[in-house]
């Protein structure tokens, strides 16, 4: 993972402006070009943020219509699943037909930090986490742990999905094993594994399942198929997917806006962009301690009271993994994302 360079006291001030004004909308280029008058709305009514496009969203009405809206300037965060309080316009000026006059209180959010903005929200009233990997690209421990974490923050519950599991034949039986001994800690630790092929089907019926009556959100890398699984669970849709780069091997972007869908059986679902990187250095050490739910038991418990848990003598994570009561992988990856957050800590600039 690069290093993330610490910014010149003026370059956070710069950053910090530019963040203000795109909450307020004080830039030009996003300034509300439709200006409301009370007389021209209609009465105050619940909706839900389908989709978010800069300084307008899509809310769905309780009668399932969607409209596209204007937000308040004194709107400072909004999201895909937001529940939102708005008022329709008599009439349609530049394709907005409204706009959003305020924002209930969300049950729960998932953030993750960002350069330019902070800690900055993806998805609002979410239930469950869907952490999505693959067989290709390269199955990667190391982002399901940063999610896990993520998850454990905010206390969404969540769960790990193997997808493209008719790809396991294509790979040697080192790595099949590999893969199958990494679910296995998960699953000893006590989170749930699906496995799904949106190819063969394999598993979208158990899929679907797990989705109905909750509102989840699909995570996870570029190119593990997230929008592909969206495609099999609502075929309708027609979502555009890619196929793995042939000359990186990484995923490639399919899904640019976050969205909400719902279920004919019940339940909704965000889409999400995929990123191939989830920064974790906005969390504290002891944040992403408690974030691997196994390590509980033993914090508290090392010889040194300000203990890194990487070398330091007398550190109970590090005897409980060499006894076996913590597995060793799980340890290491904890520690990366310690030294991770070394590495790419930005200052508070946000909080001045």
């Amino acid at each position: 993972m690069s290093k993330v360079k610490k910014l010149t006291k003026g370059q956070q001030r710069r950053i910090k402006a530019n963040h203000d004004n795109r909450l307020h909308g004080k830039t030009t280029k996003n300034k509300d070009k439709v200006q409301w008058e009370d007389d021209d709305l209609g009465t105050p009514q619940q909706g839900v943020i389908i989709s978010r496009f800069g300084q307008h969203a899509d809310v769905e009405s309780e009668l399932g219509e969607i409209y596209r809206c204007n937000l308040r300037r004194s709107i400072g965060s909004l999201v895909c699943g937001d529940k939102v309080l708005w008022r329709l316009g008599r009439e349609t000026q530049h394709s907005i037909t409204g706009i959003i006059e305020a924002v209930h209180e969300r049950d729960s959010v998932l953030s993750r930090p960002d350069v330019y903005d902070g800690v900055k929200p993806i998805a609002a009233n979410i239930s469950q986490i869907l952490i999505v990997s693959s067989v290709l690209p390269v199955f990667n421990s190391d982002i399901i742990d940063r999610y896990l974490v993520a998850a454990e923050q905010t206390g969404i519950t969540p769960v790990i999905v193997l997808n493209k599991t008719d790809l396991l034949d294509s790979i040697s039986a080192e790595e099949q094993e590999n893969i199958a001994k990494q679910l296995k800690i998960y699953q000893d630790i006590g989170y749930q594994v699906l496995y799904a092929s949106s190819k063969s089907r394999d598993g979208i019926s158990e899929l679907k399942m797990q989705l109905a009556q909750h509102t989840s959100i699909f995570v996870g890398q570029s190119g593990v198929g997230k929008s592909t699984l969206v495609n099999a669970l609502m075929p309708d849709l027609g979502i555009l997917t890619k196929e793995v780069s042939d000359n990186s091997g990484l995923g490639q972007h399919t899904t640019t806006v976050a969205r909400l869908y719902h279920f004919n059986e019940g339940g909704d679902l965000i889409d999400s962009p995929g990123i191939r990187e989830f920064g974790l250095w906005h969390l504290t050490p002891e944040q992403v301690c408690h974030g691997f739910v196994e390590f509980s038991e033993f914090l508290g418990l090392c010889k040194f009271r300000d203990c890194k848990h990487q070398t330091d003598p007398g550190c109970a994570l590090i005897a409980a993994a060499e006894n076996e009561q913590i597995n060793p992988a799980r340890l290491a990856s904890f520690q990366r994302i310690l030294a991770s957050l070394n590495d790419n800590k930005l200052t508070s600039r946000f909080n001045n």
